[in-house]
């Protein structure tokens, strides 16, 4: 329960620092034309994951938070080595390198691209993924607000 606390205020703070330098115009709906089941797919792998690993949801939220901390919720801590972009590896970063979960983020975009190619950032799933694991673990909902984009550069 302690565990739960810690990661629901921190994800509270991120959602706060998120919304003071996300300059974005963010809406519940933004995928409500696009790909309608997006929420339904990231909580089908989340529970799916569950089953083996309880934690699961602690690792979501803290991807999350970390992915808001220094140019807001952009998916740039999920970067790998792309020598073609230049895109630099945010996931062997000093601050990441304790982190986990990427393999579920992983799923849940592969489920998302299967039924919507090139729709849905891995911004948004960071903060969807956290909203439902809050919710699975006993914790309270919200509508999070979708329509990040996903940057191409660590920082």
């Amino acid at each position: 329960m302690f565990w739960f606390r810690i990661a629901v205020t921190l994800l509270f703070l991120s959602m706060v620092f998120e919304a003071s330098s996300n300059n974005a115009q963010l809406s519940p709906t933004f995928y409500a034309d696009t790909c309608t089941s997006v929420s339904c797919i990231v909580r089908g792998v989340i529970e799916k994951t569950q089953r083996n690993d309880p934690g699961v949801g602690a690792k979501l939220i803290r991807l999350h938070l970390h992915d808001c901390f220094v140019d807001g919720c952009d998916g740039s801590n999920l970067l790998n080595d792309s020598k073609a972009d230049g895109i630099e590896n945010e996931k062997r970063a000093l601050p990441n390198l304790s982190a986990r979960g990427f393999e579920v983020v992983d799923e849940i975009k592969t489920a998302l691209e299967n039924v919507c190619p090139g729709i849905v950032s891995c911004a948004d799933i960071l903060a969807i993924a956290a909203q439902i694991s809050v919710s699975l673990d006993g914790g309270p909902s919200w509508e999070v607000e979708l329509g990040r984009r996903d940057s191409r550069v660590a920082n």
